[in-house]
């Protein structure tokens, strides 16, 4: 009989092409994650999608078996909810695989692969107590260990906004289709992990060269190119449409139309939140949503100014047909409210069950009697600013409650990472399972 892997970090390290991070991983239980160095960012949080980074080091981090019954709120948490949000991702992640693995800088590994296919193998109705089983089997869990003393977590919506098909005196600010010069230069899963390079640049007769900065393209850079896609009322709405990546619109004719990220011009996201604080311009615990909008609308000149001082700028594309049922993640992975996080891909493969567990974060919680945020999460999505291994963005949904919850996330938060079981493991319980199911 097949002897279950003891280590699922090194099975993990190797699929993933670090072998040598694996066994050591295995020797200490405390061995560098995949070898690899790691940017984190230390500062406090913006707001959704922007936390502002003050230093930032590169320690080394690591995976610590833990066990289930370490993982704060395990037993009350809702496991079909998380293995609803695990599954829906399956089939974008066997694209990503089919296509050679283009999904960040940490390949799908093989291993998550086969727990999607004994996801999608269990049984229907799926229970809440089968769904639990289908985690506790295929996956082990990992406590993140860094150099900084704690995770940091924010959150992130949809907005839901005004808009109009055509440039008129309400609406007059524009956002724009991606450019047809417009180029990677690293995949779109690798933009945090790599945010303080250029990602995207403009491809010339002679090779590439950096894209206009957002002042340059709010002072016409890309005028009378055809570019704009439709019309925002408010520049400051815009702004943060930019952080957020995805936006629904409801036009003037009554239809509503869902945008989402289509590329960014690459240059570094800058922070305005940290802009400020480090002007003395706003306190750091005055840094929420709501009033640096207000503070950026009280002035439209002080405001716009400040707003450029980040040079990133983010092109979208309207969304149709079935994509268009609700906001995308990376590898154009449905969110799903509570259940999506934006991680470094850099460090997490995306697809990765992460439980994310947060005592202050009580206002996120799903009862009072939880003692805060604790709650099984899917890496879905990736993020400018979401840098370290234990960073995190919360997806909150769509509309003005998911804004107002998203807009006061700013809290510390631990990471257990649900590493992937050996592929023979993962089959043996999928087989166990379906003759228990048949009985």
């Amino acid at each position: 009989m097949h002897q279950p892997d003891k280590c699922p970090a090194l099975a993990y390290a190797a699929e993933t092409g670090r072998r040598g991070a694996g066994r050591a991983l295995c020797a200490t239980g405390l061995g560098a994650l995949l070898g690899l160095s790691l940017t984190w960012s230390n500062g406090s949080a913006e707001v959704p999608r922007g936390a502002p980074v003050s230093t930032t080091a590169t320690p080394s981090a690591s995976f610590e078996p833990v066990t289930f019954a370490d993982l704060p709120g395990w037993d009350t948490d809702d496991h079909l909810a998380a293995f609803k949000a695990f599954r829906i991702s399956c089939p974008r992640l066997k694209a990503a695989a089919r296509a050679g693995n283009p999904a960040g800088a940490i390949a799908i590994p093989e291993s998550l692969l086969a727990a999607c296919d004994a996801a999608e193998a269990l049984p229907e109705p799926v229970t809440r107590a089968a769904a639990r089983a289908f985690f506790e089997h295929a996956f082990t869990p990992h406590r993140v260990l860094h150099a900084a003393k704690e995770g940091l977590l924010t959150g992130y919506y949809e907005p839901v906004l005004e808009g109009s098909l055509v440039r008129d005196d309400k609406f007059t600010t524009p956002i724009y289709r991606r450019p047809p010069d417009l180029v990677n230069l690293v995949h779109e899963a690798e933009r945090g992990a790599k945010a303080n390079q250029l990602t995207h640049a403009r491809k010339t007769p002679t090779g590439t060269e950096p894209y206009a900065t957002r002042a340059e393209i709010e002072a016409g850079a890309l005028k009378d190119q055809n570019l704009e896609l439709l019309y925002l009322a408010d520049p400051v709405d815009t702004f943060f449409m930019h952080i957020q990546g995805s936006g629904r619109i409801r036009l003037t004719d009554g239809s509503t139309v869902r945008v989402h990220y289509d590329g960014k011009n690459g240059h570094p996201y800058t922070s305005i939140g940290r802009y400020l604080i480090d002007t003395g311009l706003l306190a750091a615990d005055k840094i929420t949503m709501g009033a640096l909008g207000r503070w950026l609308r009280a002035d439209p000149e002080r405001g716009r100014n400040v707003m450029h001082q980040n040079a990133s700028f983010v092109f979208f594309r309207e969304l149709q047909g079935e994509e268009a049922q609700g906001p995308l993640g990376v590898l154009s992975i449905p969110l799903v409210a509570g259940r999506s996080l934006a991680v470094d891909a850099g460090t997490h493969a995306i697809g990765t069950p992460v439980y994310v567990s947060s005592p202050a974060l009580t206002h996120a919680s799903r009862t009072k009697k939880d003692g805060g945020f604790h709650r099984l999460m899917i890496a879905h999505d990736v993020g400018s600013a979401i840098r370290g291994p234990e960073r995190g963005d919360i997806y909150f949904g769509s509309g003005e409650k998911a804004g107002k919850l998203a807009g006061v996330t700013k809290h510390p938060g631990r990471f257990f990472v649900l590493l992937p079981r050996t592929t023979e493991t993962i089959e043996a319980g999928r087989k166990s399972r379906s003759r228990q199911a048949a009985q």
